[in-house]
């Protein structure tokens, strides 16, 4: 990790690692991704289950977890983890439960009537990654906000290790959300057998969840056979601080970003010299003790950055830029800086509220938008599971009163059927 003073070159290594998955092998990626799909489309099961042997190692005949140790797990998991679990689930469903659409009519002066209609999809497919780590806090915020949509069947893809088995945890979480068809499968077969659907495995309408690159661009090959929640990168944090904030903090704060992958990136924008320097100190003592060291050396190396910047103007001009998927302000009065922050996927405001909070138990969704995307995009929600419908109801006295500028439209584009569509009706 360096330092940078110059504002031009902060921009150039920010592009850098915005576009640090970029520069990979993708046609390679593509490519073998591709026939993955084609022959799960083609073969199903037989190819889920070959394509698990090769990656993961094990064999998943059978492919369903039973519903008997969904619930095991939630039994034998600690009370004090199940307490915490609970208080995780009840506050990510609180915060949900506000987001739910609200469906509207509008009647016009001469009796028409306009609707959007909001409806859950029917299916919706939740993959959960393993590998490096176990995610039950991923559970619960997929199948969350799924549920409070009102999505009738919730499926869970999760790998499992070389024995077949998947996390304690991540399996608590699933019964407690209230799941009970789990697959121990991962990676991009795993996409592709919800997109098309198995013997064992139903297609979905909806398919969300992060996942490695392989994962990311199944998602990305099946869009239009399904839908997704998003294309998601290695995860990102950027903090923006002054001379006020503890150095031990924002080191501790950019390690918990480090220590997930090693593409994730640690990002710090300071007003202060002194206080570069010391996060930068201190950020390599914590990681000599750390017990992901080299996931977080790697991240550290490649995608970490910290940059002096003359005010805090140049720290949101910066941000908004780099649009970060999280964004801590650790400064003297954070919002104030808060008004000029236009991109961010998720920002924590002030010393207590290190970013760990948003990702297990805020309520707000940790499935936010990484490589810049939130310039457009934000974060995984209710929506991500329903659809809208319009529904339009004329009269005769409506259809007249707006028919000349319907048919005015319809010959400034050349569609002499659509004018007709509309004089038709009033013919004797």
């Amino acid at each position: 990790m360096k330092i940078i003073n110059n504002k031009n070159e902060a921009i150039q290594e920010l592009k850098r690692i915005s576009n640090r998955t970029s520069s990979e092998n993708n046609n390679k990626i593509n490519a073998i991704v591709e026939e993955i799909l084609s022959e799960v489309k083609t073969h199903g099961d037989l190819a889920v289950e070959k394509y698990t042997r090769e990656f993961d190692g094990f064999n998943p005949s059978p492919m369903k977890v039973g519903t008997n140790e969904l619930k095991e797990a939630w039994d034998e998991i600690d009370n004090n983890l199940k307490h915490s679990l609970e208080i995780a689930h009840k506050r990510i469903k609180k915060f949900h439960e506000k987001e739910m659409p609200s469906s509207f009519t509008i009647e016009g002066e001469h009796g028409d009537i306009v609707q959007r209609r909001w409806r859950p999809v029917k299916s919706a497919g939740i993959y959960i990654p393993g590998g490096r780590a176990a995610y039950p806090s991923t559970v619960l915020m997929n199948a969350i906000p799924a549920t409070v949509a009102g999505v009738e069947k919730i499926i869970m893809v999760s790998p499992g290790n070389k024995k077949g088995k998947i996390n304690k945890t991540v399996l608590a979480a699933a019964h407690l959300s209230g799941i009970n068809k789990v697959f121990r499968i991962g990676g991009a077969q795993a996409i592709g057998a919800l997109a098309f659907g198995t013997n064992q495995i139903d297609k979905v309408d909806v398919i969300s969840g992060p996942g490695n690159i392989y994962v990311t661009t199944a998602k990305k090959q099946v869009y239009g056979s399904t839908g997704i929640d998003s294309l998601a990168g290695p995860s990102e944090i950027l903090i923006i601080a002054d001379e006020s904030a503890q150095s031990e903090h924002i080191a501790s704060d950019l390690l918990a970003q480090a220590e997930h992958d090693p593409y994730a990136s640690s990002i710090l924008l300071t007003t202060s010299k002194d206080q570069a320097k010391k996060v930068l100190k201190k950020l390599y003592e914590i990681i000599d003790e750390h017990p992901r060291r080299e996931i977080c050396i790697q991240s550290i190396k490649n995608w970490g950055l910290i940059v002096v910047c003359e005010n805090y103007e140049s720290c949101i001009e910066l941000s908004n830029n780099f649009a970060p998927e999280h964004l801590e302000i650790l400064a003297y009065d954070p919002k104030k800086i808060l008004h000029g922050i236009e991109n961010a996927g998720a920002i924590f405001l002030g010393k207590w509220t290190p970013e760990a909070v948003g990702d297990y138990l805020a309520g707000p969704n940790h499935t936010l938008p990484t490589s810049g995307n939130s310039r457009f995009s934000g974060s995984l929600g209710v929506e991500t599971f329903m659809k809208n419908t319009s529904i339009i109801e004329f009269n005769e006295e409506s259809l007249k009163a707006n028919s000349l500028d319907i048919i005015n439209l319809a010959k400034s584009e050349g569609l002499h059927s659509h004018a007709d569509s509309v004089q038709i009706r009033f013919k004797d």
